[in-house]
């Protein structure tokens, strides 16, 4: 049975670890909501643009610009760029991540795979395991900018239009809710063709000034980089939330621990009373 000075040191440090967990909840809460509104207003330009070009890139042909090449699975590794966070204590964010990216590689990749690791929690799994690193960045989610976006993408262009990979996917997770955030694995390159119902031909038609190559020299690229900021953008409002998920829970936890200790110490001094008592009283009686 612990002493009464054990159970009041334990009680400290039950107290002192609800008060970080809870700081932190407050923390995440706070960068949580400003996440959530660059979010929201980077999604519709970003859906939009992934409509419009997915459409485009139906109705031309795929050598009228690298990055809507078809390349076959054995030309060279599938490129999958890993989003995960730079630090734990967000329950199961980065583990569900590094899962959905092992079980893709065992069961939908055909050949060899390259990764591009976002995050510090990435790049320790998969550096550690001998995977064939292409791109690396760390620590761009205490403020993530643009330019971050933009060169994970044009590292990607790169890759693909040098012929180093088949194709490029992003694996992150995706903001749902505070509550729910859903591993999502979307096909970065080649774009996309959406597929054409019959008829929907010769009802769109596109006319090109200057010309496609043009155009698409200079859209093509934006679309990757406004998609890449995008998951960017997703992953950093996710890890929040389940952040602020895991600290909550454990606030909690931490109470029902307090609540149980002081029960157990509250009888252990009880019956240490008690025994006290009898002590003295068998003594007086001895007397």
């Amino acid at each position: 049975m612990p002493s009464l000075l054990d159970l009041r040191r334990r009680i400290r440090a039950v107290k002192s670890t609800q008060q970080i967990t809870k700081a932190m909840k407050m923390v995440a809460a706070s960068k949580l909501r400003r996440a959530q509104d660059r979010l929201i207003s980077a999604r519709p330009f970003a859906t939009e643009m992934l409509r419009v070009l997915n459409g485009l890139a139906a109705r031309v042909e795929p050598d009228a610009h690298p990055l809507l090449e078809n390349r076959p699975a054995d030309s060279g590794p599938t490129m999958l760029i890993v989003i995960t966070a730079d630090r734990g204590l967000a329950g199961s964010f980065n583990a569900n991540v590094i899962k959905a990216t092992t079980q893709y590689i065992a069961k939908d990749v055909p050949g060899e795979v390259a990764v591009g690791l976002i995050g510090r929690k990435a790049r320790e799994f998969f550096v550690r395991r001998g995977f064939d690193v292409r791109y690396e960045a760390v620590n761009i989610f205490q403020k993530v900018q643009y330019e971050d976006a933009k060169k994970i993408a044009e590292a990607a262009i790169e890759e693909f239009v040098e012929g180093r990979v088949s194709s490029v996917y992003l694996i992150y997770n995706e903001f749902k809710s505070i509550i729910s955030q859903r591993v999502v694995i979307e096909k970065l390159l080649p774009i996309p063709r959406l597929e054409i119902e019959p008829g929907a031909e010769q009802q769109v038609d596109y006319l090109f000034e200057p010309g496609p190559e043009q155009i698409l020299g200079s859209l093509l690229p934006r679309h990757v980089e406004t998609q890449v900021w995008r998951a960017l953008l997703e992953s950093a409002a996710a890890e929040h939330a389940a952040r602020m998920t895991a600290m909550d829970a454990a606030t909690r936890n931490s109470s029902e621990i307090l609540d149980s200790l002081t029960l157990y110490m509250n009888k252990v001094r009880q019956a240490a009373i008690t025994r006290e008592i009898i002590e003295v009283v068998s003594g007086a009686e001895a007397l």
